[in-house]
């Protein structure tokens, strides 16, 4: 298993895995059941998308496509009725 993202939360750990799993490509969630943890714990950078060697680069194009990578992007504001607008 290789890390195609490192999500700052668990929400963009979660919208990354589901669009990687809608193109058919299996996703483990590394330090999902870490983020109650207290302590010596960090608070961010615990939970990671990790996916099958050979699905990273597949994945990795998918990720780097997706608006939360990119968040001053004015293409990842949604519209109105709380969709992307069209890339074209």
């Amino acid at each position: 298993m290789k890390v195609v993202y490192e999500a700052a939360n668990l929400i963009d750990a979660h919208l990354v895995r589901h669009a990687l799993e809608a193109e058919g490509i299996p996703v483990f969630l590394r330090g999902e059941q870490l983020l109650g943890g207290m302590g010596e714990l960090p608070l961010f950078g615990v939970v990671a998308v990790c996916v099958p060697d050979v699905a990273w680069p597949e994945a990795k194009e998918i990720v780097d496509a997706l608006p939360l990578n990119n968040p001053g992007d004015p293409a990842a504001e949604l519209d109105d009725a709380g969709m992307l607008p069209d890339p074209a």
